[in-house]
């Protein structure tokens, strides 16, 4: 017996990036994903989301250490 040719229904297709994830999440959900440093923030914007983050989240861990 061989393997299976085809995927089953629901496992193929391509994966999206992670801007389409966000966006999508954003129209659908209206859940908004920012990065504090995305680009095409300006300093104000990143500081307002940063703001935002620590008053619903608390502060951000330091450096790249995640805390659970």
């Amino acid at each position: 017996m061989t393997g299976m040719r085809f995927a089953p229904k629901g496992y193929g297709g391509r994966r999206r990036n992670p801007d389409e994830v966000k966006r999508d999440g954003w129209r659908e959900q209206r859940v908004l994903a920012v990065a504090l440093d995305d680009h095409r923030l300006t300093w104000a914007e990143r500081e307002l989301v940063r703001q935002l983050g620590e008053k619903l989240y608390g502060p951000a861990a330091t450096g790249r250490e995640v805390q659970r």
